[in-house]
């Protein structure tokens, strides 16, 4: 193998069809070292197992394609907030099963969404997603894996849309676990909650360093928004194209604050994938090799 290039942390969400093996050579189609793929189908409950093949095959095909930070997301099922029993222990063995299957791939982050309380007492919502992330890590055990809690939108009773609840999550997970969890910023979905990235961008930023400081920032998603500030509403744009514009992505692509945070597309892919992922990774380069 060839020395790895200098690290290029800009990165997309590739496809695992055919096999997660597949998934290096895609990040590589869009000239990037870093990527996030889903290990299941994420809209249903089937866990896969990943046999010693498999792991193998993808170990193989992320070093023969120098990839540098690999990672997971959830499946979007799992509600480790839920005040329902049945829905909250099937939630964690869904989730257990994923952090499992993340460790034996050697995956360096497992992202996943706080959920819902959907009972509408957010404390204890905040309580039992910690129980649930604790309990996943001590049933899997040790593992280059770390567990990235995504900050929200914020719509009806979603955990997890403010800096202090992702702090109180990670406030009640014991202190020798505390290395294996951290925070994914959501541009998109900061900017929904309240969040003005637009206007306040170093203001925003300060406010994380002050409730979780960055250290704890493992991953920031890189979207656009198709609805306005404080609406609420997840839903993605192209950079450049929706509520935030190019502005605030022109800034992540210059702030030194934030420039070895591995940084993932989950834009829309639109009918020609790749050329998607480079036009929007394109704007966050050529701002690199612009002048400040």
């Amino acid at each position: 193998m060839a020395s790895q290039p200098p690290f290029d942390e800009l990165g997309a969400h590739v496809s695992a069809a055919g096999g997660v093996a597949n998934a290096p050579g895609r990040a590589r189609d869009i000239e990037s070292v870093v990527l996030q793929l889903f290990t299941k189908q994420p809209n249903r409950w089937a866990e896969p197992v990943v046999d010693d093949e498999t792991a193998q095959a993808f170990r193989d095909a992320r070093e023969d394609h120098e990839i540098q930070v690999a990672g997971a997301h959830d499946s979007y099922l799992i509600n480790l907030s839920s005040p329902k029993e049945e829905l909250w222990g099937r939630s964690l063995r869904s989730f257990t099963a994923e952090l499992n299957r993340c460790t034996r791939l050697g995956l360096d982050f497992l992202v996943t969404h706080p959920g819902n309380a959907t009972d509408g007492d957010m404390e204890a919502g905040i309580r039992r997603n910690a129980e649930g992330v604790q309990r996943a890590l001590e049933a899997v055990g040790e593992g280059p894996t770390r567990i990235l809690l995504e900050l929200t939108a914020g719509s009806g009773t979603s955990v997890g849309a403010s800096f202090e609840n992702l702090a109180a999550i990670l406030e009640g997970i014991p202190d020798g676990l505390q290395e294996r969890v951290g925070v994914c910023f959501d541009t998109c979905h900061a900017y929904a909650a309240g969040y003005d990235l637009v206007e306040d961008w170093d203001g925003v930023w300060d406010d994380f360093q002050r409730i979780l400081g960055l250290e704890r920032l493992g991953l920031i998603h890189m979207n656009d928004s198709k609805h306005p500030l404080g609406s609420n509403k997840d839903r993605h744009e192209h950079l450049g194209e929706g509520h935030l514009g190019a502005k605030p992505f022109l800034r992540l692509a210059r702030d030194e604050r934030l420039r070895d945070v591995p940084k993932i597309l989950e834009t829309p892919k639109d009918d020609d994938v790749v050329t998607s992922d480079l036009r929007n990774l394109g704007l966050l380069r050529e701002a690199r090799r612009a002048d400040p």
